[in-house]
């Protein structure tokens, strides 16, 4: 039988820390004179007063055992709760509820895409609300890809579990450690973050809201032109240098704090991702120069930025690549779909389960040429565990199921088949922009039907909760244990 106990327990604390945090922006608010602040003080009352209940209806201080099935469950509720609370104060500062539900989703799935517009008039409480939200999701992420996926299984996440349970490849003895380094990692990014993006131009604001967004792989901009607003290249190199940092895995930065410098390039998908952004950047520049007549140093900084930042899923834009000609829309639409490394802040594919399913090919082809020869699959060194090969085959089915699902819904809602398509590919791999002028680096989401919000709402979510998550909540035997 589940425990629910333990779960509403957990879901109370983090609304208490959802309401706690809603008193930054009130500060900033009151501090501006902006009467917004008392749209926060109100929502981070009600949303305390929400969490403390839950926390004294749950408290016992005897034991629970809890399992795989409390895992599953509790995942995918605290998403779906925390966004619900983190929309209060976007409903309370007058947005439409699926606009207030849409943007709250897109800051803490670290997605990126908005339905604000005019974000230079905004309060600056709003904006930092955004940017704050994407920090806890980011961090949130990397703790739920690192501890909680490779347990429940999901989608090869298990390669990474046999990882960790090696005791000779123990980074730190405990979970409660294994967080509170990998805080300490996320903190000292975004720190440096702030600090370099500071002393290139930005105002401090800027600098903190926008590494927010940048380290999370977020993207949410506190400019309508999104980074393109900043015309300094030396700002953009910086963005591509941190947006690649929070697409790597965060366990490999732990691993090298502590001794093991080389941690990060002998990682297969870490070389294979930095690789995948060189070739893309490479082609894009080319492209750029050639066919579109722009100078070289212009098309390598533009095709370098917004080549990491859909690959990274981040969303940042600095410049209309799809005005950049078909052939870069199509290279662009590929790479909505592949997403950073596993145990990052970023969304998509993720680079591991490419990499296998590159293996799997091949095996099969060798198969097909020798069918008496056995061809081992290895992965960074080791043997791939025997379940990760399906668990892999059938995350891609899922995935591409579930993004064809959301555009024949978004169709029939009367979008055209270009931003259904991309929209919901971007939603679902938590990319932020898409294409078309409704949804691309030029345009806006706010011009979006509700019902079209709502709908990819939860196509964000479902893309963080890695599908699965809620595809076992409907097993009928999940429920009865």
């Amino acid at each position: 039988m589940i425990q629910f106990r333990p779960i509403l327990l957990a879901l109370g604390l983090m609304a208490c820390l959802m309401g706690v945090a809603m008193l930054v922006p009130m500060a900033v608010d009151y501090a501006d004179s902006h009467s917004s602040w008392r749209t926060f003080a109100v929502s981070a009352m009600v949303t305390l007063f929400v969490g403390v209940l839950m926390v004294l209806f749950a408290y016992d201080n005897r034991p629970v055992k809890t399992g795989l099935r409390e895992a599953f469950l509790l995942t995918t509720l605290c998403w779906v709760l925390v966004c619900v609370f983190a929309a209060i104060p976007f409903a309370g500062l007058g947005l439409p509820i699926a606009d207030a539900f849409f943007e709250a989703v897109s800051a803490l799935t670290t997605t990126g895409a908005t339905v604000i517009t005019n974000l230079s008039g905004q309060p600056r409480g709003i904006l930092l609300w955004r940017a704050l939200l994407q920090g806890i999701g980011g961090l949130g992420i990397i703790v739920v890809a690192i501890l909680v996926l490779p347990f429940l299984r999901i989608g090869g996440m298990q390669l990474f579990q046999t990882e960790s349970s090696d005791r000779s490849e123990k980074i730190v003895p405990r979970a409660s450690q294994l967080v509170a380094a990998i805080c300490g990692v996320f903190v000292a990014l975004l720190l440096a973050c702030m600090i370099v993006f500071m002393l290139l131009g930005m105002t401090p604001f800027d600098a903190i809201c926008h590494a927010l967004a940048t380290v999370s792989t977020g993207g949410l901009s506190t400019h309508d032109q999104s980074f393109g607003y900043f015309k300094s290249p030396a700002l953009h190199w910086a963005a591509i240098f941190f947006m690649i940092c929070g697409a790597l895995p965060f366990v490999l930065y732990i691993r090298a704090m502590r001794g093991d410098t080389q941690v990060l390039w002998r990682d297969v998908q870490v070389r294979g991702f930095l690789m995948l952004i060189l070739v893309a950047s490479a082609v894009m520049t080319a492209w750029l120069t050639i066919a579109r007549g722009v100078e070289f140093s212009d098309a390598l900084h533009l095709a370098a930025f917004n080549v990491v930042s859909v690959i990274t899923t981040t969303g940042f834009t600095a410049g209309d690549f799809a005005a950049w000609g078909p052939f870069a829309v199509g290279v662009f639409f590929l790479l909505l779909f592949i997403g950073g490394c596993s145990g990052s802040t970023s969304g998509g594919i993720k680079i591991y389960r490419l990499q296998v399913a590159s293996l799997l090919t091949r095996s099969h082809l060798q198969h097909l040429i020798s069918p008496n020869r056995i061809v081992p699959l290895t992965y960074n060194g080791r043997r791939l565990p025997e379940d990760v090969p399906f668990s892999v085959v059938a995350f891609f089915a899922v995935y591409m199921a579930t993004i064809g699902l959301f555009t024949v819904v978004l169709c029939a809602m009367g979008l055209d088949l270009v931003t259904a398509l991309s929209g919901a590919a971007s939603a679902v791999s938590n990319v932020g922009p898409g294409l078309g002028s409704i949804i691309g680096p030029s345009g806006s989401y706010a011009d979006l039907p509700a019902g079209a919000k709502w709908v990819l709402s939860g196509a964000m979510l479902l893309g963080r909760l890695e599908l699965f998550t809620v595809l076992v909540l409907f097993r009928p035997e999940f429920w009865r244990g």
